[in-house]
């Protein structure tokens, strides 16, 4: 196929587009290198005839037209988002911008071009989400596909907004859409205010580590090059108007994600041993939602799909890959926001 991926330069996007690229699709990489995007991310897959790079944004109406119809593709995968929930506190309105009216504007431009196409029957429109969607849990259970949407934050609130807009189009208008839902991603090239790289970072550099509250927030982390593979094959298999929850099926408090990844810090950098006692609490962010937990049952039996790595094995593989990486991460701790605290409104 022929995908148009938007957001390619950023933190999934980028797994998305060496992925799809590594399998043989041709690929078109939109995206309007906001702060966290960073075309490093494709460097492997750049100079491939499958690949090309449009600097675009969603806000930009007749962009999007331009890039359609220059490029004819087969496909949609809709990545482009802001997503630091912190981010959200601060300054709600880049959310609103980028995340409904952008979203609003590719559906537009997609069912224009769909329809000037003649209807395709292989074209769809995958819109990738979260499953802060769907709110907070309690102790017990899981998100589900037909989980009541409840977001808690500005961010949550802008991608379920996107997801109502996504389901609405195919409803109203017949534009050929799939949905997915992920909870927390990880992994290589992951921008550095996440949680994992924040980790990672101070702890090499003996800086303390923080930890919002008392640590007990439950998230299901996901390798984010695992969700590339569960994205790529909804796209081609998944039933139309349907939506997938992808799970790491990994369930882990933030403080015990936390000493794992200390723990692996431990023995990789010795010498700055123990890395634990770097752990400080902080204030707990605004709404924080206590715990997220996804049920995969719908892409397990359906597709066939599941992770290929647990979170142990994807701490692991991560925190030497930041080790060998500096090159990668150095440039963008200067970028505006990163190690400063956020969301605290």
């Amino acid at each position: 196929m022929k995908i148009l991926i938007t957001g390619g330069a950023g933190f999934i996007g980028s797994a998305v587009v060496r992925l799809a690229v590594r399998r043989g699709h041709e690929v078109v990489n939109l995206d309007s290198l906001t702060y966290a995007a960073n075309l490093e991310n494709v460097a492997s897959v750049s100079n491939s005839p499958l690949y090309v790079f449009e600097q675009a944004d969603l806000r930009d109406r007749a962009a999007l037209d331009r890039v359609l119809a220059d490029h004819e593709p087969d496909a949609i995968m809709h990545l482009a988002a802001e997503s630091h929930v912190d981010r959200s506190i601060d300054g709600p309105g880049d959310f609103i911008e980028t995340n409904i009216t952008g979203t609003y504007n590719l559906l537009e431009a997609a069912r224009a071009y769909w329809l000037g196409q003649g209807r395709p029957e292989g074209f769809r429109f995958h819109h990738i989400s979260t499953d802060e969607v769907f709110g907070s849990l309690g102790d017990e259970g899981q998100f589900t596909e037909e989980t009541p949407y409840d977001p808690r934050s500005p961010y949550s609130a802008s991608k379920a907004a996107s997801d109502h807009l996504v389901r609405a189009w195919h409803e109203t208008y017949g534009l050929p859409v799939v949905l997915t839902n992920c909870s927390n991603n990880y992994g290589p090239f992951h921008f550095p205010e996440k949680l994992v790289p924040v980790v990672i970072l101070n702890a090499l550099h003996g800086r303390p580590i923080p930890v919002y509250g008392d640590g007990g927030n439950v998230r299901d982390w996901l390798y984010v090059e695992d969700h590339a593979d569960a994205l790529l094959l909804v796209l081609e298999k998944g039933e139309l108007g349907r939506s997938y929850n992808i799970g790491g099926e990994n369930e882990a408090r933030n403080i015990d994600l936390v000493r794992t990844i200390c723990a692996h810090m431990d023995e990789l950098r010795p010498e700055n041993a123990p890395h634990e006692r770097l752990i400080t609490h902080v204030t707990d962010r605004p709404g924080h939602d206590r715990r997220y937990a996804i049920d995969p049952t719908r892409i397990r039996t359906e597709l066939g799909w599941r992770p290929s790595v647990t979170v142990e094995q994807g701490l692991r593989q991560t925190v030497e890959w930041y080790l060998a990486n500096a090159d990668w991460w150095q440039p963008l701790l200067a970028r505006q926001g990163v190690g400063e605290r956020l969301g605290k409104a």
